[in-house]
């Protein structure tokens, strides 16, 4: 390994042998090192890199604003993480958690703590994520000592949920207050509130989750334009005319509010995902099955 770069004394960025940036640690790894200089890579206790320069870029950032045992911590966090989720999460997700419980821990310390306003929306649309944002602050408390609000543990299953659609932290928030306006037109619609610990009402999540997430990237799916396709559309919009309808108003709920058009294609989908959910009754006389 050849030193790139001189964080402090416990971190060093490296190229190795193939020109691959990395940042490793170690105690007194950085002492009295200059770059160009060959690093013995006996003396590395850890290394991290990541597959995206930019990722690697804000790693290295980042590596010399927080402390190794930080990084390590969320390290750990991040390989729990991935153990109960059963899909890739984006590798930079040990970037944003580290970052965020670094700058938890800071506030903590001035006396600052922040309220999540998204906090009951999280807990119901992510239960999952936000379960495990719990077990991170255990496991924060216990190394650091530190007992961090739960308030934070919905930013946590944020961070995680984000991992998990590849998007940003900025339209997680944009997702997570679509779903909760979908709901409440739904709810509206149908008279009547969803049973929250249904696994119909986790499975309707799931699917606005990447509905919410192809609207924010303009990359809704298309209309079919072959006449199985187009049979297929008209016989769920005739055969489900309550459903159709309630979708037909979250299409003008997302119009309204996000400036967003959907395909006729989107509009079936949510059909078919508003009759699985069940809600034990509609508006008008039951539909015949599709």
């Amino acid at each position: 390994m050849r030193i790139k770069k001189v964080i402090n004394n416990n971190i060093l960025c490296v190229v190795d042998e193939k020109g691959h940036e990395m940042i490793v640690t170690g105690r007194g790894l950085g002492f009295k090192r200059k770059a160009g200089e060959l690093l013995d890579a006996s003396l590395v206790e850890k290394t991290y890199h990541m597959d995206d320069k930019a990722a690697q870029r804000r790693l290295r950032e980042l590596a010399g604003q927080i402390e190794p045992e930080l990084l390590k911590l969320t390290e750990n966090l991040v390989e729990y993480i991935q153990s109960q989720i059963n899909q890739p999460l984006n590798e930079s997700l040990l970037i944003t958690m580290a970052d965020h419980i670094s700058f938890a821990l800071r506030r903590k310390a001035e006396g600052l703590e922040f309220q999540n306003p998204l906090k009951g929306s999280i807990v119901c649309y992510y239960p999952s994520e936000y379960r495990l944002g719990r077990r991170c602050l255990e496991e924060i408390r216990a190394k650091t000592g530190v007992n961090l609000a739960e308030d934070e543990a919905a930013f946590l299953a944020l961070h995680i949920v984000n991992a998990e659609l590849n998007t940003n932290m900025s339209e997680m928030y944009d997702i997570t207050r679509m779903i909760e306006g979908v709901i409440q037109v739904v709810e509206y619609y149908y008279g009547r509130p969803f049973d929250r610990d249904s696994l119909d009402f986790s499975r309707f999540v799931v699917h606005l989750r990447y509905f919410a997430q192809r609207i924010f990237q303009d990359k809704t799916m298309p209309d079919g334009t072959d006449e199985q396709d187009i049979l297929f559309r008209r016989l769920v919009a005739r055969n489900s005319k309550v459903h159709y309808k309630c979708a037909q108003h979250i299409a003008e709920y997302i119009a309204s509010a996000y400036h967003k058009q959907l395909s006729e294609e989107e509009l079936i989908y949510l059909t078919i995902h508003l009759r699985r959910i069940n809600l034990g009754g509609a508006p008008e006389s039951p539909d015949s099955e599709i």
